[in-house]
């Protein structure tokens, strides 16, 4: 089974590094792009990036088969853009640390702030703000080498891919329709302690998508899968080998 895995802003797709190869261990073909404007991705950014823009550069790279697709908070939101629009080409959804809510107008006031800030000052001083939101503070002392992959992607990020991608996610539309809908496998993940997208709003996922899983990653905040890989790859297998059993 194609996997594809969408990391979430301002980082890039090594966000996905520890599941990345734990999957493919298992037998699955994993796809783990830069969106662009972020990482190495070449494409060209204009002044506002549409979660739609991101749906249809990750089809077109799909190619014509079928994927799990999951995603990691602005990622997750682009994995409910990409079921709305092409729900024929996925198989299933891993949705971490996202909320289905459509942006509201403080929300959409403070991304296109943000973004403005981001394009004057560059990503150092937003990268220090937010270290010990997107992993826990704790985690910031005591996984050291964890929170140097965090801040290493948040600074390596174009500030103009991201303050493109801030507008869009402002324009953002109300996704819990659309989960209403869903109709493949769905496994929700969510740190215990993430400070952006918390328990809540995994459990309105859950509660909106007929038969979906939730799993709370204790001891991990925004971004579990970097800060308890394990417990999150053993979520990952159990929910693949249930519903996509790899190929012998």
């Amino acid at each position: 089974m194609k996997i594809l895995l969408i990391h979430g802003h301002p980082f890039d797709h090594t966000l996905w590094d520890p599941q990345a190869a734990v999957l493919r261990e298992a037998g699955h073909e994993v796809i783990a792009p830069d969106l662009r404007g972020y990482g190495i991705s070449s494409a060209d950014t204009s002044e506002i990036t549409y979660l739609s823009d991101f749906a249809g550069d990750l089809v077109a790279l799909l190619g014509a088969d079928r994927a799990v697709v999951g995603g990691v908070s602005m990622g997750g939101q682009i994995a409910m853009e990409f079921y709305r629009r092409y729900p024929d080409r996925v198989a299933g959804l891993i949705l971490s640390d996202t909320s289905p809510v459509g942006e509201t107008e403080d929300g959409r006031k403070y991304r296109n702030d943000l973004a403005d800030r981001l394009l004057a000052e560059g990503m150092a001083g937003y990268a220090d703000e937010v270290l010990d939101k997107m992993i826990t503070p704790a985690h910031v002392k005591e996984l050291p080498e964890v929170a140097a992959h965090v801040r290493r992607m948040m600074l390596a990020t174009s500030p103009r891919g991201a303050a493109a991608a801030l507008r869009g996610r402002a324009e953002r539309p109300d996704y819990q329709e659309d989960l209403a809908r869903v109709r493949v496998p769905t496994l929700i993940l969510v740190g215990a302690e993430d400070a952006y997208t918390p328990i809540v709003d995994a459990e309105l996922i859950r509660d909106l998508v007929p038969g979906s899983e939730l799993v709370i990653v204790e001891d991990a905040g925004h971004l579990p899968g970097l800060e308890r890989p394990a417990e999150v790859n053993a979520a990952l297998l159990t929910f693949l080998s249930s519903h996509f059993p790899a190929e012998a």
